[in-house]
C-alpha cells in the first residue's frame, strides 16, 4: 500500500542540492513521487523510512524521520461529497510550498538560452529551492524564502528585467498589457523592415542583381544608409540584447541575429565605400538580407505573442469564474463591495444567478449550486445551513447567507489556479533536454561559422572574401533554433490550460509526458463516468 513519509533534511544549500535529492529518491522503484525542499521531503510510495534515509545519505546529505508520515488517502467514491474531497486534495499541498512561491514577470528573454541563464541566476539566490522559468509566458515561478528584491536583483544582474507580482489579477493585467504592447511593437517593426526589404529583394532579383558598379554606386550608398536606419529602428532590440549577453559572458539567439545581419551590412557598405579593394566578382551587396532577416524574425515574434495569448485563455477562464464584487450583509443592510475587501468572518448573501465570491459556510437559506467547475458533476447540488460553498460555483436556484471562511489566494479555486500555473511552468524531460542543448548551442554555432569561414577563405575559389562572408552569415542565420526553445513550453501551456478548462488538473509536465505511454485508464466514479 502506498503511503507518504516525511523526512527532515540537513545539508541542502541550493536548488542543485534539492534537485539531486529529488532525483535520487525518484530513481527508486518503490517511490512514486518525491516533493523536496531544502528543509524536508515528502515521499509517496511503498518504500520504508530506513531505505529512504539511506538513499539521501548516499546522495551526500542527512535525513531523519520527521514523524509526519500518513497513509495515502483512499480514492474518491460517488458517496463522498466531491467539493470537500477536492478541497482536501488541494489543501494537502504543503503550506510552505504554496505560501513561499513567488511569481515574476520577466522581460528581455528571447530563447531557451535566456531561460537557462535566468534559472541559474535565480537558483543562486540564497533561500531559493527551485526556479521554473516559462519562456512562453515570459514568467518565473520561484520556490523558497528569498525576498522579491533579491530575485529582481539577480535577474537584473543576468541582463534581464523582472517584476514581482503578488496579486493574481495584477499579474493578469500586467501580462496582458505587456503581451499587447509586445505584439504591436513586433508587428510594426516587421512591417517596416519587410516593406523596404521585399521590394529591394525583388528589384535585385529581376533587374540589378545586387552588383555594385560605377553607375549605381551612389544609389547603393543611399540604400545602405536607409538599411542602417531600419536596422536600428526595427532591429535595435536584437543588438541591445546581444550586447547585454556579451557583457554577461553569454550568448543567445539574438546574438546570432545580430552577428549575421551586422556582418552582411558591414561587408556590403565596405564594398560600396571602397570598391577598389574588392574584385569585380565580389561586389555583390547584401543590404536586403539584413532587413529581410530582421523583418521575418520580428514577424515570428509577433506570431508567437499571438499564440501565447490564445494558449493562456483557458487559464483566464478559470480566473473569470470569480466575480469582481460580493454582496455584503451588515448592520447597515446589504451593499456591494470589491472582492478584495471581503475578509474571513464576514456574512455574504447569494441569490439565483450569482457566482460564489469566496469559500464559506451557509448559515441561512437553501439553494441549488452548479459545482461542475470544481467536481465535474453536472447535476446541481442542494445546499442548506451547515454546508460549504466554494468560490466560482454558480447558484442556479435559491438564496442563502453564508460566512466567508477562505478568501483571496486561500480559496479552493485560487489553489487550483496556482496548481495549474505551477504545472504550466514545469518542464518534462524533453524540455530540460532542449534547455541543456540551447545553453551551449549559440557558442557552438558561432564556432562552426568561424571554422567554415576560415576553410572557405583558405581553400575556397576566388573571390574568397565573398564566399567567406556568405558561408559565415548563412550558418549564423539559419541556425537560429527558436522552435527548439518555444515548442515545448508553448505545448505545455496549451495542453495544461486546455485540460484545466475541461476540469482535468495536471500536476506537472512530467505527468503529461508519461501520459503518452498510457494504454489503460481506470475510473472510479460510478454514476458520473461509469454506469452501475
Amino acid at each position: 500500500m502506498s503511503h507518504t513519509i516525511s523526512l527532515a533534511l540537513e545539508g541542502l544549500s541550493c536548488g542543485h542540492c534539492v534537485k539531486r535529492v529529488k532525483e535520487a529518491l525518484e530513481q527508486r522503484d518503490d517511490v512514486e513521487q518525491a516533493s523536496v525542499t531544502q528543509q524536508e521531503a515528502q515521499v509517496v510510495g511503498s518504500a520504508d523510512a530506513a531505505a529512504l534515509i539511506a538513499t539521501v545519505e548516499e546522495a551526500g546529505y542527512h535525513a531523519t524521520l520527521s514523524g509526519d508520515s500518513h497513509p495515502k488517502p483512499e480514492p474518491l467514491t460517488a458517496s463522498e461529497p466531491p467539493p470537500e474531497a477536492l478541497t482536501t486534495v488541494v489543501e494537502t499541498e504543503p503550506a510552505q510550498q504554496h505560501e513561499s512561491a513567488q511569481f515574476l514577470l520577466i522581460e528581455g528573454m528571447s530563447c531557451a538560452s535566456c531561460v537557462s541563464r535566468v534559472e541559474k541566476a535565480l537558483e543562486k539566490v540564497p533561500g531559493v529551492t527551485q526556479a521554473r522559468v516559462n519562456l512562453g509566458e515570459r514568467s518565473a515561478l520561484v520556490m523558497g524564502d528569498a525576498s522579491a528584491q533579491q530575485l529582481v536583483e539577480a535577474v537584473d544582474a543576468a541582463g534581464y528585467h523582472a517584476q514581482p507580482v503578488q496579486d493574481e489579477q495584477e499579474r493578469r493585467d500586467r501580462q496582458q498589457s505587456s503581451a499587447r504592447k509586445a505584439m504591436r511593437r513586433f508587428s510594426w517593426q516587421a512591417a517596416l523592415a519587410l516593406a523596404f526589404g521585399v521590394p529591394l529583394m525583388f528589384w535585385g532579383m529581376l533587374g540589378d542583381n545586387m552588383m555594385l558598379s560605377d553607375a549605381n554606386r551612389t544609389l547603393w550608398l543611399a540604400i545602405g544608409a536607409v538599411t542602417l536606419l531600419i536596422m536600428a529602428v526595427a532591429g535595435g532590440h536584437f543588438y541591445r540584447s546581444a550586447w547585454r549577453s556579451l557583457r554577461n559572458g553569454s550568448a543567445t539567439m539574438d546574438t546570432l541575429v545580430a552577428l549575421g545581419t551586422a556582418a552582411a551590412w558591414i561587408y556590403s557598405i565596405s564594398v560600396a565605400l571602397w570598391p577598389a579593394f574588392s574584385p569585380a566578382q565580389a561586389r555583390h551587396l547584401y543590404f536586403e538580407a539584413s532587413v529581410m532577416i530582421i523583418g521575418l524574425i520580428n514577424l515570428g515574434h509577433a506570431l508567437e505573442q499571438r499564440a501565447r495569448q490564445r494558449s493562456s485563455k483557458a487559464l483566464e477562464r478559470l480566473l473569470d469564474l470569480t466575480p469582481a464584487q460580493a454582496r455584503l450583509v451588515s448592520e447597515q443592510g446589504e451593499m456591494l463591495v470589491p472582492l478584495s475587501a471581503v475578509q474571513p468572518g464576514m456574512t455574504l448573501r447569494l441569490t439565483t444567478g450569482d457566482r460564489v465570491p469566496v469559500d464559506g459556510e451557509i448559515t441561512e437559506g437553501e439553494a441549488w449550486l452548479d459545482e461542475a467547475m470544481l467536481t465535474g458533476e453536472a447535476v446541481p447540488q442542494g445546499k442548506r445551513a451547515g454546508d460549504k460553498v466554494y468560490a466560482g460555483t454558480l447558484v442556479q436556484d435559491g438564496a442563502v447567507r453564508f460566512v466567508a471562511r477562505a478568501t483571496g489566494q486561500h480559496t479552493a479555486l485560487s489553489r487550483i489556479i496556482h496548481l495549474v500555473r505551477q504545472a504550466q511552468s514545469s518542464k518534462p524531460d524533453v524540455g530540460r533536454l532542449a534547455d541543456r542543448i540551447s545553453a551551449v548551442f549559440v557558442p557552438v554555432v558561432v564556432a562552426i561559422a568561424l571554422i567554415s569561414a576560415a576553410i572557405w577563405y583558405l581553400l575556397g575559389p576566388q573571390p574568397q572574401i565573398a564566399y567567406t562572408l556568405v558561408i559565415a552569415t548563412t550558418v549564423l542565420i539559419i541556425a537560429c533554433p527558436c522552435a527548439l526553445g518555444l515548442a515545448t513550453p508553448m505545448s505545455i501551456i496549451a495542453g495544461v490550460g486546455r485540460a484545466a478548462e475541461l476540469g482535468v488538473l495536471v500536476r506537472d509536465a512530467d505527468a503529461l509526458q508519461r501520459a503518452s505511454r498510457i494504454d489503460t485508464l481506470v475510473f472510479d466514479k460510478t454514476g458520473t463516468l461509469t454506469a452501475g
